[in-house]
């Protein structure tokens, strides 16, 4: 779901946050990518004509796999280096919302059983795409997938987009990709958003900087995950009542979630007493009895991840055969299709990346002199100078001689 209202909200507020790119020009960047996020994007982008998930002979779902194959070479070919980032298990907090998500799914596929006798095509087809659940099956045949292609796989010990953060963090790579919003709420300080899209679509890949964000808002980190929690994000839902631009000026005015949760109930309990009919208002701002907002801040602040420098990342030449077994005779794909495929791996993968022209311009640090070099650095400059002090003496001499004559 990710946080409701904040792309609005840096787009207007923080403009120069966010920069748009041709993926051509982000050559030469590693990039740790929300693989869970991604398998999701798939089963709903990648169908037949028909609507339907892509499959094989035998029935089996294959979009997952068409998806991560060929978008993944795509990302090659333009000089990237994709690391997959998998979910883990997800925080105790998060229940509620899953439970909410199964229920909508179920709700989803008794309407489109309806669709399927009174709807139109695109009925049938937005209950579908409602019904998309991403199994353990899938996120294991993505992991096999990728390790044969030789691609880096990094599995979370719980949120994905919170270990991409991290991984970002701590130099790993350059950005985190993925299209949850909370992604910048795990501190990630450099966001790509549409890296995974089809390159039909051409949407060009988002940027967004995490700290131009914070300037732009003018808030500093705390503050910012308490904006994302008001506006309503995979552990808590938004307030009622409290919309992007309101949440935006609450906490500018009060400073920090505690306070403005405390004036809106302070509001709301003065609202009530001024009420001299004694019937519940309609409208207004309702805070839920039970909205552990702290415990949400600490999810976000210190999330259950893979530290950086315990992780390493390593890309590999793909293993051809393997992928031709795997996906030509287990999955039923065109054999002459992957193997071209898994060449531009080999090319890309192996390829010596030319550096970027941004990394030409930093400051080089002259390493520091030791005491022993510095001793002999300047027993050779004194003895410099006694030689020039003496070739002038000579000079001086030899000129005086040449008067007198």
């Amino acid at each position: 779901m990710g946080i409701k209202g904040l792309t609005a909200l840096i787009s207007t507020y923080a403009p120069k946050a966010i920069q748009e790119h041709d993926i051509k020009t982000l050559f030469g960047r590693k990039v740790a990518i929300d693989a869970s996020m991604s398998i999701y994007q798939f089963l709903i982008a990648v169908r037949q004509k028909d609507g339907e998930l892509l499959t094989n002979e035998s029935g089996e779902t294959t979009s997952h796999l068409m998806g991560f194959f060929y978008r993944t070479i795509r990302i090659v070919e333009n000089g990237i280096k994709p690391a997959y980032v998998f979910d883990g298990k997800p925080p105790e907090l998060k229940s509620g919302v899953l439970a909410k998500r199964f229920e909508r799914r179920e709700e989803a596929k008794e309407e489109g059983e309806e669709a399927k006798e009174t709807g139109t095509a695109e009925d049938m087809e937005r209950f579908t795409r409602r019904q998309v659940k991403v199994t353990k099956e899938h996120n294991e045949e993505c992991r096999k997938l990728l390790k044969l292609m030789g691609i880096p796989v990094v599995i979370a010990p719980s949120e994905a987009e919170a270990q991409c953060a991290e991984l970002a963090r701590g130099g790993k790579v350059y950005a985190a990709g993925s299209e949850d919003m909370d992604t910048l709420t795990f501190a990630a300080p450099i966001l790509y958003r549409h890296l995974t899209f089809s390159e039909a679509k051409k949407q060009p890949i988002s940027e967004i900087n995490l700290k131009k964000t914070l300037e732009g808002l003018e808030m500093n980190m705390s503050q910012f995950i308490d904006l994302c929690i008001l506006l309503g994000c995979d552990y808590l839902e938004p307030i009622k009542g409290v919309g992007p631009k309101s949440a935006l000026k609450l906490i500018r005015e009060h400073e920090t979630l505690g306070a403005v949760i405390e004036h809106l109930r302070e509001k709301a309990a003065a609202k009530e007493e001024a009420a001299e009919d004694g019937k519940k208002r309609k409208g207004g701002v309702v805070i839920p009895e039970e909205w552990p907002w702290e415990e949400a801040k600490k999810v976000f602040e210190k999330p259950d991840v893979l530290p950086a420098d315990e992780v390493e990342l390593e890309w590999k030449s793909p293993d051809v055969e393997g992928l031709v077994q795997f996906l030509v005779v287990e999955k039923g794909f065109n054999e002459e299709r992957v193997r071209k495929g898994a060449e531009k791996l080999s090319k890309f993968l192996n390829a010596k990346q030319q550096g970027r022209l941004d990394g030409f311009f930093t400051l080089q640090q002259k390493p520091p002199v030791e005491k022993g070099d510095m001793d002999k650095s300047k027993a050779k400059e004194t003895k410099k100078g006694k030689g020039a002090k003496r070739k002038g003496e000579e000079a001086s001499a030899s000129s005086g001689k040449k008067k007198k004559t």
